[in-house]
C-alpha cells in the first residue's frame, strides 16, 4: 500500500513536472548558465606558461591555494579568467553585513525594503571591484615572482602583463557576480551557491581519481580509503539529517466570535531550524581567511621571511588555520541568524494576529523566549556546522585526502542541493495550484 502511495505522488509530481513550462525553461537557463561558466574555468590568463605553472600549484595544493582551487572549481590550478571566482564578491557582502551592524545609515537603508536592499547591492558591487582589483594585483606580482626552477610562470612580466591580468580577472568576476544574478532572477536556485556548488560537483571524479592513484602506488591503504568513503557517507547523512532539524514551537490562537459564528481557536507550529544560517558560515569564514591570503600566498615566493611563516601557519591541519576557521563559523552562525530571524518581529506579528506560545505572555516575554530558543539552538549549529568542516580538514592535511572530499566542500553540495529541490518543488506546487484555479473558474462559468 505504501509503495503504491509513493508511486502515484511520483507519477502525480513527474505528470506536474511535465506541464510546468516556465519551470522547465528555468531549468534549462540555470543549466545553460552553468555550462557557461565551466567553459570559462578553462579560458587561461595571456602570459602565463601553464607547465610551469602547473608544477608550482601542485607543490602548494596541501596549503591555502588548495582551498582557494576548491571554491574556484579549479580555475586556480589552470589561472583561468574565472581564477577568482566569486569569492571578492562574498567577501564584499560579508563587509557590507557586517557594516549595518554598526552604520545607521547603512542600517536605515536594510529596513526600506527593496528600495535599500537595491541600494547595499549597489555598494556590493562596488566593493566586489575594490578588492578584486586588489586581490589581482595580488596575483599579477605573485605570478611574475613564481619560478619552477627551470623558468618564470611569466613569459613577459612588466606593467602591460600586470594590466591585462587585473583587468581580466576583474571582468571574469564581475561576469559571474552577474551571471550568479541571472541565475537568481531567471532560474531555479541562489545563483551565486549554485556557481560555487557546480564548481564542486565538476572536480569531483578527479577528486575520486586522485585518491584511488593514491591508493594504487600505496600513498594510500585500502583500508583507509574505505575508511573515507565510509566517513564521506557519514558526513552526508549528518548534513541532511542536521539540515532538516528543527524545533517547533506551538502557537496557539484563540476563538473569536463574527456574528453568529466562531472562528479561530486552532493550533499551529512555528518552526526554528537547528542551522537557521545554513551553508553561509563556513563559506564567509573560508571567504575571510582566503582574502588576506591570496596576496600571501603568492607573495611568499622569494618574499620576507614573515609572510612565508604567516602563509605555512594558514595552511590546513595547522592549529592557528583551525582556530580562526572555528571562530569564524561560529560567529557567522549567530551573526547570519540574527540578519535573517528577528525574534522582536515575530513575536510582534504573532501578537498583532492574536497568537501566543502557551505559558509565555504575548509581547517582549515571546520576544526574549524566542531569542532564548534560537540561541541554544545556534549553539548546537555552530558546533555541529563547526565538526562538520574541520574534522575532515584534518585528515586533508595528515593523509593528503583531496579538499573536494572536506567537510566543507560536501556541506555546500549537499546543502544546495537541498534548496534546490526545494525550490523546484515549490515550482510545482505553483503550478499545480494554479491549474486548480483555472479549473475553478472555467467551471463557475459554466
Amino acid at each position: 500500500m505504501a509503495s503504491a502511495a509513493e508511486q502515484l505522488a511520483a507519477n502525480i509530481n513527474f505528470g506536474a513536472f511535465a506541464r510546468a513550462t516556465e519551470l522547465k525553461k528555468r531549468l534549462w537557463f540555470t543549466l545553460g548558465a552553468l555550462i557557461v561558466y565551466r567553459i570559462g574555468t578553462y579560458v587561461p590568463l595571456p602570459g602565463i606558461d601553464p607547465v610551469a605553472l602547473a608544477e608550482i600549484i601542485r607543490q602548494q595544493q596541501g596549503g591555502i591555494l588548495g582551498m582557494f582551487n576548491l571554491f574556484s572549481g579549479g580555475a586556480l590550478n589552470r589561472m583561468t579568467i574565472f581564477a577568482l571566482n566569486i569569492m571578492p564578491y562574498i567577501s564584499a557582502s560579508i563587509i557590507i553585513q557586517l557594516m549595518t551592524t554598526v552604520s545607521p545609515q547603512l542600517e536605515a537603508l536594510r529596513k526600506e525594503g527593496e528600495a535599500g536592499r537595491k541600494k547595499l547591492n549597489q555598494y556590493t558591487r562596488y566593493g566586489t571591484v575594490l578588492l578584486t582589483i586588489v586581490q589581482a594585483y595580488g596575483i599579477s606580482v605573485g605570478l611574475e615572482g613564481m619560478s619552477d626552477g627551470g623558468g618564470g610562470v611569466v613569459s613577459k612580466p612588466g606593467f602591460f602583463f600586470r594590466f591585462t591580468t587585473v583587468v581580466t580577472l576583474t571582468g571574469g568576476t564581475m561576469f559571474l557576480m552577474w551571471l550568479g544574478e541571472q541565475i537568481t532572477a531567471r532560474g531555479v536556485g541562489n545563483g551565486i551557491s549554485l556557481i560555487i556548488f557546480a564548481g564542486i560537483v565538476a572536480e569531483l571524479p578527479a577528486a575520486l581519481a586522485g585518491t584511488l592513484e593514491l591508493g594504487r602506488t600505496g600513498a594510500l591503504s585500502p583500508v583507509f580509503i574505505v575508511f573515507l568513503m565510509l566517513m564521506v557517507a557519514a558526513v552526508i547523512g549528518a548534513i541532511v539529517f542536521m539540515e532538516r532539524a528543527q524545533r517547533r514551537l506551538l502557537v496557539q490562537y484563540p476563538k473569536r466570535q463574527v456574528g453568529a459564528r466562531m472562528f479561530g481557536g486552532e493550533s499551529s507550529h512555528l518552526p526554528l531550524k537547528l542551522n537557521t544560517a545554513g551553508v553561509i558560515p563556513p563559506i564567509f569564514a573560508s571567504s575571510l581567511l582566503l582574502l588576506p591570503m591570496t596576496i600571501a600566498s603568492f607573495s611568499s615566493q622569494g618574499g620576507p621571511e614573515w609572510l612565508v611563516t604567516v602563509t605555512t601557519l594558514l595552511s590546513h591541519g595547522q592549529p592557528l588555520y583551525i582556530a580562526l576557521y572555528v571562530a569564524g563559523i561560529v560567529f557567522f552562525c549567530f551573526f547570519y541568524t540574527a540578519v535573517v530571524f528577528n525574534p522582536t518581529d515575530t513575536a510582534d506579528n504573532l501578537k498583532k494576529y492574536g497568537g501566543f506560545i502557551p505559558g509565555i505572555r504575548p509581547g517582549a516575554r515571546t520576544a526574549e523566549y524566542l531569542d532564548y530558543v534560537l540561541t541554544r539552538l545556534t549553539v548546537v549549529g555552530a558546533l555541529y556546522l563547526s565538526a562538520v568542516c574541520i574534522l575532515p580538514e584534518i585528515l586533508i592535511a595528515n593523509y593528503s585526502v583531496p579538499f573536494y572530499f572536506g567537510g566543507t566542500s560536501l556541506l555546500i553540495v549537499v546543502s544546495v542541493t537541498m534548496d534546490t529541490v526545494a525550490q523546484v518543488h515549490s515550482h510545482l506546487l505553483a503550478h499545480q495550484y494554479e491549474g486548480l484555479i483555472k479549473k475553478a473558474k472555467l467551471r463557475g462559468r459554466r
